[in-house]
């Protein structure tokens, strides 16, 4: 468990309830505030001090809160990402501190967004505990871009991933289905050999980073298909299929191959969920 945040940083926070916590750190622009916000819901909700929702809980914002920095822009005009260069390992460093900040305004709004959902309580520590995770990864990340003289905003980034809430407001086993099983297993599929360059070129501290990301990836992609099983035997459907019908329904952008299939199927997502929706996938 994270360690108490600096309490001016959640000064003026209404910790009621878990998900008027969560509502505060997705509103927060302050990227300080935000993390530290979320790691104080954490610290409440293990420590069971506070309650999941009640009525008077804020409304969710359809957005959550960010700094002018960094420009969003098309994921076409992205720099490229070359770790054969500082610059492009700056670049790279940015670009994964934009997709851990976006998971945890997705952690957040998955425990906000379906805090009535009727499932037990452990499906809002599973993902309490992914928002303290990515909290962590977004910090380690933007001290490294401290460390080779840049920052978090420095850069442009893309708005791909927030489009994934838009697209699964309705349904929990749809955000289940796209966010974790989805996004999230990419991860462990680009990872390895992002951290074997990593490592070619001499860069042990990136590569540190990246190592603990991906071991947390293969935990959060487990508490997604452990879940979303849950949501399909309740239901009576079977897994696989549901799966492969909400991505057709409800992904915008392809499934691509090739697959780290040892790491999928230890997270609890074999290749019968997957392979079928990547003609590519041999």
């Amino acid at each position: 468990m994270a360690a108490a945040p600096d309490s001016r940083l959640v000064e003026g926070v209404s910790f009621a309830t878990l998900r008027g916590a969560c509502v505060a750190a997705l509103a927060a622009a302050d990227l300080e505030r935000k993390t530290a916000i979320t790691d104080e819901a954490c610290r409440r909700w293990f420590g069971r001090r506070i309650g999941l929702h009640a009525p008077q809980d804020p409304p969710l914002p359809t957005r959550p809160g960010r700094p002018d920095k960094p420009e969003l822009v098309s994921p076409r005009t992205v720099s490229r990402r070359s770790v054969h260069t500082e610059a492009g390992r700056i670049a790279l460093i940015h670009a994964l501190a934009h997709i851990e900040l976006n998971a945890i305004d997705l952690a957040l709004d998955i425990v906000a967004r379906f805090a009535t959902e009727a499932v037990p309580r452990s499906f809002f520590d599973g993902w309490m505990t992914v928002a303290l995770e990515e909290s962590k990864h977004f910090k380690l990340l933007s001290r490294r871009l401290g460390a080779l003289g840049s920052s978090y905003g420095a850069l442009p980034a893309h708005d791909g991933l927030w489009q994934a809430v838009e697209a699964t407001t309705h349904d929990l086993s749809a955000r289940l289905a796209i966010v974790p099983l989805i996004l999230e297993a990419r991860g462990l599929d680009v990872t390895p050999s992002l951290l074997e360059k990593l490592q070619t070129v001499g860069d042990a501290d990136t590569a540190a980073i990246l190592d603990i990301i991906y071991r947390d990836e293969k935990k959060h992609v487990a508490i997604g298909a452990k879940w979303f099983r849950f949501l399909c035997a309740r239901e009576g459907r079977n897994p696989a299929v549901r799966f492969q019908a909400l991505v057709r329904e409800c992904f915008r952008g392809d499934v691509k191959a090739p697959f780290n299939d040892r790491a999928r199927a230890e997270a609890g997502l074999t290749p019968t969920f997957y392979r079928a929706l990547s003609p590519l996938s041999s």
